[in-house]
C-alpha cells in the first residue's frame, strides 16, 4: 500500500476497500486475488473502490501470508555486462510465468555462499546462479535443498540443471575466423577459475591444432574482468613482436585488452585483432565494436527460468544440461593481419 486513505493521515487498508464498497473484508481478499467467488460487477465495485481511497495491495505482506513465495532467487555480477543482459531476459520470462525476481549481488565482501544464503532466506523458491564458480561439491549440495539453475556453466553437479553454450564449438569459430583472415599468431588470455575457462581453452587448443597451427598456440594466465586484460595486454608488449590476434576469454577481458592497446599505441584491428565472447551491451558500443561470440543471453534466460518453473510447477526431478549452439558476431575489432598482402 503506497498511499494513505479516508484522510485519516494514515495508509488505507483492505478493510478500508469493504467499507468504501460496501462488501466483506473476504470478498475484497478474493478480488484482489484473483479467486472465483465475485461477479464482474462486484469486482469493478472494488477495484473502483480501492482506487478512490489510493489502496495499493503491498506485495511483500502477501508473501508472508502465503506458503508459497513465487520467487526465483539470482545471484549476479553487477559488474558484469553480460550478467544484466540476463537479467533483463530472467525478468521478461519470470513475468510470464507468474514469478517474481530476487537478486543477490556479489561484491568484494559478498561471495556467492553469502548472496546465496540471502535469496534463501527471503524464501526464493528456486535459484538461478549466472556464472558460478562454486565448487561442483557445493552445488550438488545447494541443489539437494533447492532447486538450482547455473547460465554459463556445464553440468558439473548431479543436482543442478545447467544452461550453457557449446564452448568448444564457440572456440572453433573464433579461430576459424581469424584463419580465414589470414592470422597464424593467435593467442588465447585465459579464464582463470571463471566458469567454463577450461572448455574454451580446450577448444582454442584443438581448434589450433586441427589448422595446423600447433606450435602457434600460446595461452596467457588471465580472468573474467578487464584488470586481467590490460595485464595480458602488458605482457604481450613486454614478449617484443605481438601476436596478430588475440581470442580473450570474454567481452570484459577483451575491453581490458583494447584499453591498454589504445594507451599503448596498438591499433585495432591494423596491428592485432581481437575476438572476445559474451556479446554483451559493451561490445556492441560503437567505438569498441568487439567481434564476440554470441551466446544469446535472451535465450539462456529464457531456458533457465523455464528450467525452474519445470521443477517447481512441474515436479520434474532429474537435472537437465541444456547446451546452446553459439554463433561469431564479426565487427571492426578483426581485420586481415599486418603481414597480410
Amino acid at each position: 500500500m503506497e498511499r494513505t486513505g479516508g484522510g485519516r493521515g494514515r495508509r488505507a487498508t483492505m478493510r478500508d476497500v469493504a467499507a468504501r464498497a460496501g462488501v466483506s473484508r473476504s470478498l475484497v481478499s478474493l478480488v484482489f486475488r484473483g479467486e472465483p467467488g465475485a461477479s464482474p460487477g462486484t469486482r469493478d465495485k472494488v477495484l473502483r473502490a480501492a482506487d478512490e481511497i489510493g489502496y495499493r495491495l503491498d506485495p511483500t505482506a502477501r508473501l508472508l501470508r502465503s506458503s508459497r513465495s513465487r520467487l526465483l532467487g539470482v545471484v549476479l555480477d553487477t559488474r558484469n555486462a553480460f550478467h544484466a543482459d540476463l537479467v533483463d531476459g530472467i525478468y521478461a520470462s519470470a513475468e510470464e510465468t507468474g514469478y517474481e525476481v530476487s537478486l543477490s549481488a556479489l561484491a568484494p565482501t559478498r561471495d556467492e555462499r553469502k548472496a546465496v544464503e540471502r535469496l534463501i532466506a527471503y524464501r526464493s523458491e528456486a535459484l538461478i546462479l549466472l556464472g558460478p564458480e562454486t565448487t561442483a561439491e557445493e552445488l550438488s549440495e545447494l541443489g539437494r535443498r533447492i532447486p538450482v539453475v547455473t547460465i554459463g556453466r556445464g553440468a558439473t553437479a548431479e543436482t543442478v540443471d545447467s544452461v550453457h553454450i557449446a564452448e568448444m564449438d564457440g572456440a572453433r569459430q573464433s579461430v576459424d575466423h581469424l584463419v580465414g583472415l589470414g592470422h597464424r599468431a593467435i593467442v588465447h588470455i585465459d579464464g582463470g577459475r571463471a566458469s567454463m575457462a577450461v572448455e574454451r581453452r580446450r577448444g582454442y587448443r584443438q581448434a589450433m591444432r586441427r589448422r595446423g597451427l600447433a606450435e602457434e598456440i600460446r595461452v596467457i594466465p588471465g580472468d573474467h574482468n578487464e584488470t586481467s586484460g590490460a595485464e595480458a595486454a602488458r605482457t604481450l608488449l613486454a614478449g617484443g613482436t605481438l601476436p596478430t590476434a588475440v581470442i580473450a576469454y570474454n567481452d570484459r577481458c577483451a575491453t581490458g585488452l583494447l584499453d591498454a592497446f589504445l594507451r599503448a599505441g596498438v591499433r585495432v584491428p591494423a596491428d592485432v585483432s581481437v575476438v572476445g565472447c559474451d556479446d554483451s551491451s559493451l561490445a556492441r558500443l560503437a567505438h569498441i565494436s568487439l567481434t564476440t561470440l554470441s551466446q544469446d543471453a535472451e535465450r539462456m534466460a529464457e531456458l533457465a527460468v523455464q528450467a525452474a518453473v519445470e521443477r517447481l510447477d512441474g515436479g520434474r526431478g532429474k537435472p537437465r544440461d541444456v547446451v546452446i549452439s553459439p554463433h561469431l558476431v564479426v565487427r571492426a575489432s578483426t581485420a586481415r593481419p599486418r603481414t597480410a598482402g
